[in-house]
């Protein structure tokens, strides 16, 4: 959990870029489209996605036999884990209005 409150930007420490503060969903996906959590995601989808690609569709690509839906899929293996550690990156950084 984060040691931030939910109700104000956390403040810049001095060492590296500022955080990626967001407060709507559409902000969110707008970093995220942008390479706002890039650093991070890339990561996470290499080594999750090149794991999975070899459990999964190992057998098929080295045999031979790789067709346009074993790509798709391997694309997909690298997508759901970056986009999976997007989305816990940004989760400490939401800042949410006071009401």
């Amino acid at each position: 959990m984060s040691d931030l409150p939910n109700n104000r930007e956390p403040e810049p420490t001095g060492a590296g870029p500022a955080p990626p503060v967001w407060r709507t969903y559409p902000e969110a996906i707008a970093l995220i489209l942008r390479g706002g959590t890039a650093r991070t995601g890339v990561k996470v989808a290499l080594v999750v996605g090149t794991l999975l690609s070899a459990v999964n569709q190992g057998a098929t690509i080295l045999g031979g036999h790789a067709t346009e839906a074993t790509w798709a899929r391997v694309a997909v293996n690298y997508l759901v884990p970056y986009l999976v550690a997007s989305a816990g990156y940004l989760a400490a950084f939401r800042v949410q209005d006071r009401r």
